[in-house]
């Protein structure tokens, strides 16, 4: 592919990042199937595996933007409610109830609460069946800072998947290479059947993330 744009091409990171978008297979195949991001085929291939969605059912998609978890959830389980969270403003999907904001803020969680009907001090369990997070920090590119970040962010969804989700549910949630800390871990292990860490191919062989699949959520 050649740069046209001089001021773009003139960037090295810029360039090889278009470079990189332009013989990627899974920019192309999300292009074909309408898909907004490549991203949705990490979730397509997670599901595939482990098989965790399905119709009917409650999701909260965290760090939704810009919508190809939601689009896929939406376009393949029609009958399924969606809830979507995220800083940037995503355009409309039908069938996905989206909320601009801060997941970590108390502003945005109370919408989410309002919506699932989620008590903040309820000790019974939530409507949800499936959580999924796809949240990132912005990355400073030293490795232990960006996964502490990370960890911080995997520790909200964690905490609000164990108040929201249904005995069964799943928790899906991206983490970085080097795993979470044992206390999180042990956390997750203790309330759900199965955990597993995740690579799927969708996921390009330089990025440091995983994903942590939780499955049958114990209460």
């Amino acid at each position: 592919m050649k740069i046209l744009n001089k001021k773009i091409a003139a960037k090295k990171s810029s360039a090889q990042w278009i470079q990189r978008q332009a013989a990627d297979p899974y920019v192309a195949r999300a292009h074909k199937d309408g898909y907004r991001a490549r991203a949705a085929y990490k979730l397509i291939e997670m599901n595939e595996q482990f098989k965790f969605l399905r119709n009917n059912q409650v999701v909260v998609d965290l760090g939704a933007a810009p919508g190809s978890w939601s689009q896929y959830i939406a376009r393949t389980y029609p009958k399924t409610k969606i809830f979507a969270m995220d800083l940037l403003e995503i355009q409309v999907i039908p069938g996905v109830t989206f909320y601009q904001g801060d997941f970590t803020s108390d502003e945005a969680l109370s919408w989410l609460e309002a919506q699932l009907h989620l008590s903040p001090d309820s000790e019974s369990h939530g409507p949800v069946d499936v959580v999924v997070s796809d949240m990132a920090p912005n990355t400073v590119g030293h490795k232990k800072t960006d996964h502490l970040r990370q960890m911080v962010l995997l520790e909200y969804a964690l905490d609000f998947a164990l108040r929201a989700l249904k005995i069964g549910g799943t928790f899906v949630a991206k983490s970085f290479t080097g795993g979470t800390t044992n206390d999180l871990v042990k956390q997750i292990k203790q309330h759900f059947t199965s955990v597993h860490y995740v690579k799927p191919p969708a996921s390009r062989k330089d990025s440091v993330e995983m994903f942590v699949v939780a499955l049958g959520f114990k209460g």
